[in-house]
């Protein structure tokens, strides 16, 4: 089988691996579970190579995530759900709908704002007709929450949650309060270290990161945003301490922590300067 620019060859591709008896043993063995966090995976990559600015990176990290589609795709199509070709007919449907004023007759331009403004109403119009299309025992309790998707990084996530509790008044109205939260989570993390309970710990570890996104919040800070840029100095940092013991002619395995620690300062020290 040769590559192709056509979308029937990928298509082609994975119904070959997820043929029976003749395809990929791997790919047969696979769900909608185990490959979703792949999925995320790719979103990822795809993020990465768009900070990087590397646009033959970026070709092949969509090809890559255009992959989890069509995966999905397939397994959908093998129990009879939908395929590949409903998924396209959804999203064209859906962004002609949300774009009245490109592709129905308008006169005049809409500003940007009118634009958003019309997205968010159609968006509301096509959840409210999903939920009349579910089963009446799922939509018997709507919780403020419910509208929060799941499928995002958890600390996004964790935002979402708070920014929606929030616009009902359930929340702290000083920062300083969120630290005192966050000071109280430490305490308990402290004790469930104490009494060496490995899922205590877990779930106290949980809501301090939890806290800390918070403050975040209240702090006007995105907190994956934050931690990305905080990761970036981490690598720079450690580098650093990698090159000043090669240039010593030693290994990180050779050195101390102390040592280590204060190559670490001197990285921070000449970052400051």
């Amino acid at each position: 089988m040769t590559p192709s620019r056509d979308i029937s060859r990928l298509l082609e591709i994975m119904a070959a691996l997820r043929t029976p008896g003749t395809g990929c043993p791997w790919d047969l063995e696979q769900d909608f579970a185990t490959i979703a966090p792949y999925t995320i995976e790719e979103a990822y990559e795809v993020t990465d190579a768009i900070a990087r600015g590397d646009l033959d990176d970026l070709r092949e990290e969509l090809g890559d995530l255009l992959l989890q589609v069509v995966f999905h795709a397939r397994m959908a199509e093998e129990r009879n759900a939908f395929a590949f070709g409903d998924v396209v007919e959804a999203i064209t449907r859906k962004m002609i709908r949300r774009h009245p004023h490109v592709f129905a007759d308008k006169d005049g331009r809409l500003t940007p704002g009118h634009v958003k403004e019309a997205w968010d109403r159609i968006k509301a119009e096509e959840k409210a007709e999903r939920a009349a299309r579910r089963p009446r025992e799922e939509t018997a309790h709507k919780s403020l929450l419910s509208g929060v998707k799941a499928g995002q990084p958890a600390l996004t996530r964790a935002m979402a949650l708070q920014r929606r509790a929030s616009s009902v008044g359930f929340d702290w109205n000083d920062p300083r309060a969120v630290l005192h939260k966050i000071r109280e989570e430490a305490d308990e993390i402290e004790a469930a270290l104490d009494r060496g309970d490995a899922q205590e710990l877990a779930g106290e570890t949980g809501d301090l990161l939890f806290a800390l996104v918070n403050l975040a919040r209240h702090a006007g800070v995105d907190p994956e945003t934050a931690l990305s840029g905080t990761n970036a100095k981490f690598e720079r940092r450690f580098g650093y301490i990698e090159r000043a013991l090669t240039a010593q002619g030693r290994s990180l395995e050779e050195a101390s922590l102390a040592e280590m620690d204060a190559l670490w300062n001197e990285a921070k020290g000449g970052e400051s300067k």
